[in-house]
């Protein structure tokens, strides 16, 4: 029963989005004014940030496991 009714709820949500006006119109605005090169720039710099904090952080993390592993 509740399977039936997860699905008749995710049918009525998707028909309602699909109601939205068509392409965002925000993105087409960056992109005549040449703007969406300056965010797709800044989200790679952020993306490519959390990335290289991640490494760091497993590098660390794996020099603190060795000298754990060295007292014992």
């Amino acid at each position: 029963m509740k399977a039936k009714l997860f699905f008749l709820l995710f049918l009525l949500m998707s028909s309602i989005a699909g109601a939205q006006p068509e392409g965002p119109q925000m993105a087409d605005h960056f992109r005549e004014d040449g703007k969406i090169y300056v965010v797709i720039s800044v989200i790679a710099i952020i993306f490519l940030s959390i990335v290289f904090f991640l490494i760091y952080l497993e590098r660390k993390l794996k020099r603190l496991e060795k000298e754990l592993e060295e007292k014992k």
